[in-house]
C-alpha cells in the first residue's frame, strides 16, 4: 500500500512540474494544445495518418463559431460606411447616425437628426470630422439626406436589402453610436412588421416600420438595421421607453422607403406624400356592434377635410354619433372597404397602401359602402399638407 501511494504522489508532482512549465512558457499566457486524434469509426484509419485538426483559441487570429465569425466579418465590412452625426440647434448639440449612401457624398439619416440644424458634422470610422450640408428632408417618412464633400476614396457605400421579403425571426443587427458611443453594434431580431407608429417630426403617422429587440438607444437614430448579410433593411429612428433607454421595442423605418424617399430628396430635396384628405377609424366586430354596421371590417370615415381630394369626389363623413357606447363613432360615414381591388381591413391597411403604391396626381378607385350598397368612386390624390 505504501508503494502505491509513493507512486501516486510522484506522478501528481510530475504533472504539477510540467503544468508550471506550460505556464511560465516565454510566448506568455498561450494554451499549450495536444494533437487529438480523430474519433475512432467503422472505417479503417490509415497508419501514420494526419490526426483531424482541432480549433484552439489564442490571442490572435481566434477561430470563432459560425455565429460569431458571420457577425464579426459583417461588422468589419460595415463599421466603414457608418458614422457619427453631431449638430449644432439652438438647445445645444446632439448627437445621431448615419451611412453613406453613394460615392457623392450622400448621407441618409433620420430628418429628426438634422432638424433645425445650424450646423452639422460628419465623423469617419477613423475618427476624421468633416462638415455637412443638408440636402432635403422628410418629415413624412423621418428620413433626411446630408452631404459631405470628401474624395470617394473616403466613402464605403452601403449595399441597401429588402424590406419586402423580410420575416418575423430574421436576425438584426444595429450599428451606431448610442449616447455618443461610436461604432457600437446590437444584435436581435426581427420581432414585428408592418407598424404604423406617430411620428415626432409629423402630424401623420409612419408607415410599414420594422420592429427589433436588437437594443437601440438615444444616439442610434439614423444608423442602419442589417440583415444577416450586413445589407441595410431599415433606419433606425424610435424606440418605446420610459427611461429614455432601449426596452427591446426599437422601430426603423423600412430600406423600401429609402429607395423611393432618398433618390427624390437628392434630386428636388422634397418628397410629395400623396394624400386622401379623410379621417377614419377601423372597424372591429366591437364596433360594428354598437353602430350596427352591416361589414365587420374596414374603415369608417368620420370626416373628409374641406377641399381635399376626398370630399372633392364626393366620400361622405358621418353626419350622426352614435348615442349608445361610441360616442365620438359617426355612424353613418362611407365604409372604404378597398382601394384598387386592395381589400382594407384596418386603417393602417388604408394609410400604408397609399404610402407604398400612389404618389401625388395619381387616380385610385375606392369601394365604399353606403347605405349597404357597394359605390366605386375615383379620387385623384394631391401633395399631403405639412399638417392638417
Amino acid at each position: 500500500m505504501r508503494r502505491m501511494w509513493l507512486a501516486r504522489v510522484l506522478t501528481v508532482l510530475v504533472l504539477l512540474a510540467v503544468l508550471g512549465l506550460a505556464a511560465c512558457s516565454p510566448s506568455g499566457l498561450v494554451p499549450v494544445v495536444s494533437p487529438v486524434a480523430a474519433p475512432t469509426t467503422s472505417a479503417a484509419v490509415a497508419v501514420g495518418s494526419t490526426p483531424a485538426p482541432v480549433a484552439v483559441a489564442s490571442a490572435q487570429g481566434a477561430t470563432l463559431p459560425a455565429q460569431e465569425q458571420l457577425l464579426a466579418d459583417l461588422y468589419g465590412r460595415v463599421k466603414p460606411s457608418v458614422v457619427n452625426i453631431t449638430v449644432s440647434q439652438s438647445r445645444g448639440e446632439a448627437t445621431g447616425s448615419g451611412f453613406v449612401y453613394d460615392n457623392q457624398g450622400h448621407i441618409v439619416t433620420n430628418n429628426h437628426v438634422v432638424e433645425n440644424a445650424t450646423k452639422i458634422w460628419v465623423t469617419f470610422s477613423d475618427g476624421s470630422m468633416v462638415p455637412a450640408k443638408v440636402v432635403g428632408t422628410d418629415p413624412g417618412s423621418d428620413l433626411a439626406v446630408i452631404q459631405v464633400d470628401v474624395t470617394s476614396a473616403k466613402l464605403t457605400p452601403v449595399t441597401l436589402g429588402d424590406s419586402e421579403s423580410l420575416r418575423v425571426g430574421q436576425l438584426a443587427v444595429a450599428i451606431g453610436n448610442p449616447f455618443g458611443l461610436e461604432g457600437t453594434m446590437t444584435t436581435g431580431i426581427i420581432s414585428a412588421l408592418g407598424r404604423v407608429m406617430p411620428s415626432g417630426s409629423s402630424s401623420f403617422a409612419i408607415v410599414d416600420l420594422i420592429q427589433t429587440d436588437a437594443p437601440i438607444n438615444p444616439g442610434n437614430s439614423g444608423g442602419p438595421l442589417l440583415d444577416s448579410a450586413g445589407r441595410v433593411v431599415g433606419v433606425n429612428t424610435l424606440i418605446f421607453t420610459q427611461t429614455g433607454a432601449s426596452s427591446g421595442v426599437g422601430l426603423a423605418v423600412p430600406v423600401s422607403a429609402v429607395k423611393r424617399v432618398v433618390p427624390v430628396l437628392i434630386s428636388k430635396g422634397h418628397y410629395a406624400h400623396a394624400w386622401l384628405g379623410i379621417s377614419g377609424r377601423a372597424i372591429t366586430p366591437a364596433l360594428a356592434e354598437e353602430l350596427s354596421l352591416t361589414v365587420q371590417q374596414g374603415v369608417l370615415v368620420d370626416s373628409v377635410t374641406a377641399g381635399g381630394p376626398a370630399e372633392r369626389a364626393g366620400i361622405r363623413g358621418g353626419s350622426r354619433s352614435s348615442q349608445r357606447n361610441v360616442p365620438s363613432a359617426s355612424a353613418d360615414g362611407d365604409i372604404i372597404v378597398a382601394v384598387n381591388d386592395f381589400e382594407v381591413k384596418s386603417f393602417d391597411d388604408l394609410v400604408s397602401y397609399l404610402a407604398r403604391n400612389t404618389e401625388a396626381g395619381q387616380k385610385l378607385t375606392l369601394t365604399v359602402l353606403r347605405d349597404g350598397q357597394r359605390q366605386r368612386i375615383e379620387v385623384t390624390l394631391t401633395e399631403r399638407p405639412a399638417a392638417v
